[in-house]
């Protein structure tokens, strides 16, 4: 994460869900990263406040190095404060998002 401990929509470049964000950094030919944008606009369609923000891991180089971003697709999912809640690497199973997106929106990830 960077310093403050959270990621925004100035450094994101994307405006963040209101309750939690879906971010996915890709690459144009990477394939996987097809299906996970499809799913996860889905998800974020699914449940009210929740944004999917798509990055060009390509032409986001300061942040794919900021994050430790090694492959694509990389995920996180941020509540609404922008705080890291879960980050995966490969292509999710729609259940999997949905749950730990539970677990963002009800603030269960917090200690």
């Amino acid at each position: 994460m960077l310093a403050s401990g959270s990621l925004g929509a100035v450094e994101l470049g994307a405006p963040l869900g209101a309750r939690a964000t879906l971010v996915q950094f890709s690459t144009a030919f990477c394939q996987p990263c097809r299906a996970t944008r499809r799913i996860l606009a889905e998800v974020a369609a699914l449940v009210p406040g929740v944004a999917h923000a798509e990055i060009d891991a390509e032409a986001r180089l300061d942040l794919v190095r900021a994050l430790g971003v090694e492959r694509t697709p990389t995920v996180l999912v941020l509540d609404g404060r922008g705080r890291l809640v879960r980050r995966a690497e490969g292509q999710p199973r729609k259940a999997d998002v949905i749950a730990v997106l539970g677990r963002a929106v009800s603030g269960e990830h917090r200690p």
